[in-house]
Parts: C-alpha cells; sequence; structure tokens
C-alpha cells in the first residue's frame, strides 16, 4: 500500500488570505477590547493566531514556511488589534471619527498603546504566535 500524497496546497494565496484575515482578526479583537474597556482576554489573543493559521493551513497545505508566516501574522494580528482597540476608545474619549484618531492623532495612540501594556501581554503575544504556528502546521499536514 502506497503511503498518503503530501496534501498541496497554494502558499501564495495561503498567505494573501492569511494576511485579510489578519486585518479582519485584528478588527475583531480591537472590538472586543473596546467592548470590554481595555481588558485583555488570553482566549481572543489565541483565538486571532488560530484563526490565521487556520487560513494558511488549509489553504496552504504543507510548506515548511507557513507556520512561521502563521507566528508573525499573529503577533501582527494581536497588535493591530490591540492598537485599534485602542484607536477605538481614544475616538469616543475625544469624540472624533476613529478614521480621525488613526490619522491625525497616532502619536497619541500608539503612546497610549505602550502605556497599556503590561506584563501579561508577553503571555498574549506568545498565544497568538504559537497559536499561528501550531494551527498552520496541524492543518497544513
Amino acid at each position: 500500500m502506497a503511503p498518503p500524497a503530501a496534501r498541496r496546497g497554494n502558499a501564495g494565496l495561503a498567505v494573501a488570505l492569511g494576511v485579510v484575515t489578519t486585518l479582519v482578526a485584528a478588527g475583531v479583537y480591537g472590538a472586543v477590547l473596546k467592548a470590554v474597556d481595555g481588558a485583555s482576554i488570553g482566549y481572543a489573543a489565541l483565538a486571532v493566531g488560530a484563526l490565521i493559521g487556520a487560513v494558511l493551513g488549509k489553504v496552504g497545505g504543507r510548506s515548511a514556511a507557513l507556520p512561521v508566516v502563521g507566528a508573525v501574522l499573529g503577533l501582527a494580528g494581536l497588535y493591530l488589534g490591540q492598537v485599534f482597540g485602542v484607536a477605538l476608545i481614544t475616538a469616543d474619549i475625544l469624540h472624533i471619527s476613529v478614521l480621525e484618531t488613526a490619522s491625525s492623532q497616532f502619536g497619541l495612540v500608539h503612546a497610549a498603546w505602550k502605556a497599556y501594556l503590561g506584563p501579561i501581554d508577553v503571555v498574549f503575544y506568545l498565544l497568538a504566535g504559537a497559536g499561528g504556528f501550531q494551527v498552520t502546521k496541524k492543518l497544513g499536514g
């Protein structure tokens, strides 16, 4: 009996869809942060990475590079989600649109994000990166 053939996928399409998924997951994570007044949720950080990894693994198939891409996109998704959440909160405080906050007040948003970070965020970033890596690897095989 012959061994099963390796599952083939489209790594380029997987990366493109992974980037789109990163942006969507970041938007959802940011909205969740705003809804809970900035309280971080570990499961949500893991979900960001896992969702990205699921797309990469399912579309990309077996590729040694994709789990690393999953980890990087998981980290990027968490960062963008945190920044978006801070921008949403800042927009409410300043009574301006999120678009205006992100464009003309980005220095303030970034400073608020840096002040928002705590030691637990190291764990959240590890969860997002590990989720992206592990799920991509598992589903890509």
